[in-house]
């Protein structure tokens, strides 16, 4: 009975330690690059959640009901980045890809969140990354042009100008 028990706590225990190690492979994977004139610079999701956070809670046309979006402003990330003017071009997994003016990116949106509802988005539920703006707080981000900049799926950025 001693070995069955001691098997069990060992199979746990293997399991705890498995759960631990993946998560911190994932924290360490690269989920985005962002390449400028300079060359590239790649971001995991601590790299990503070092930067200042901001959430709100939205309804999006992809998504049942209010959801909590939590990530970076993706002015920040620019900034991080090196990028403070002209345009850029942001690209999903599947190539999807759209540009956007600086210019028309704000201190309140969009941001690119890397947690919906307090969980980290798989590529199936729209993740890692996703583009999104606070589409209730104002009908100035309800608009065909900022539906398609909402990019699920994002995993680089170049800087077009």
């Amino acid at each position: 009975m001693n070995m069955l028990r001691s098997a069990a706590i060992a199979a746990i225990s293997l399991a705890g330690l498995q759960a631990a190690m993946a998560d911190a492979v994932a924290a360490s994977e690269v989920l985005m690059t962002i390449t400028t004139a300079d060359g590239p610079r790649e971001y995991d999701l601590e790299a990503l959640q070092a930067l200042p956070q901001t959430s709100f809670v939205t309804t999006t046309l992809w998504t049942e009901g209010e959801q909590e979006f939590t990530g970076v402003l993706l002015s920040d990330l620019l900034a991080d980045a090196g990028i403070t003017e002209g345009r850029i071009l942001a690209t999903a997994i599947n190539d999807y890809a759209v540009e956007i003016p600086l210019d028309e990116i704000d201190d309140i949106a969009p941001i690119v969140a890397y947690h919906l509802n307090g969980e980290t988005m798989s590529v199936r539920d729209k993740g890692p990354l996703w583009i999104v703006y606070p589409y209730d707080m104002s009908v100035e981000y309800q608009t065909e042009i900022n539906y398609s900049r909402s990019i699920w799926q994002l995993d680089r950025i170049v800087q077009a100008d």
